[in-house]
């Protein structure tokens, strides 16, 4: 079963059913923008190529175990009235991207950081000590 999760202007999550047939309902001023989720055995990272944003015009937020990731690329200037268009693959304007992390994150331990157009998001995984359990025998 897929879900599929977006936000809207008034920074509502909304999920479209599994059905699929709300496709239409998403909201076309806003992209998604793509992510890699990569794991090591000490913590989650996420990559988001993000160009032409600064790191401050980035919103990260998380509520319960959703990562929220939204901004804005205004659209340049040169983008004129009097401009003929002959190609568009550039997303402009409004941006957001919702993980689903999972509960074993320390999620007090996220740091983000932007290196060469690329967001770097990790999060730590919570630690657990192993340990030998001795069994007591009780004799009745």
């Amino acid at each position: 079963m897929f879900k599929i999760f977006w936000v809207t202007k008034n920074d509502d999550i909304q999920e479209l059913d599994d059905e699929l047939t709300n496709i239409n309902e998403l909201d076309e001023n806003v992209w998604q923008v793509a992510i890699d989720i990569l794991e090591t055995p000490l913590e989650l990272i996420i990559l988001a190529p993000i160009a032409g944003i600064e790191l401050e015009d980035i919103d990260l937020s998380i509520d319960k175990s959703i990562l929220t990731i939204k901004w804005y690329r205004p659209k340049p200037e040169i983008y004129s009235d009097d401009i003929i268009i002959r190609n568009t693959e550039c997303f402009w304007w409004n941006f957001v991207r919702n993980v689903i992390l999972p509960e074993n994150l320390d999620f007090e331990s996220i740091k983000a950081s932007l290196e060469n157009n690329l967001l770097i998001i990790t999060i730590q995984k919570l630690q657990f000590s192993s340990q030998s359990i001795k069994i007591d025998r009780i004799e009745i």
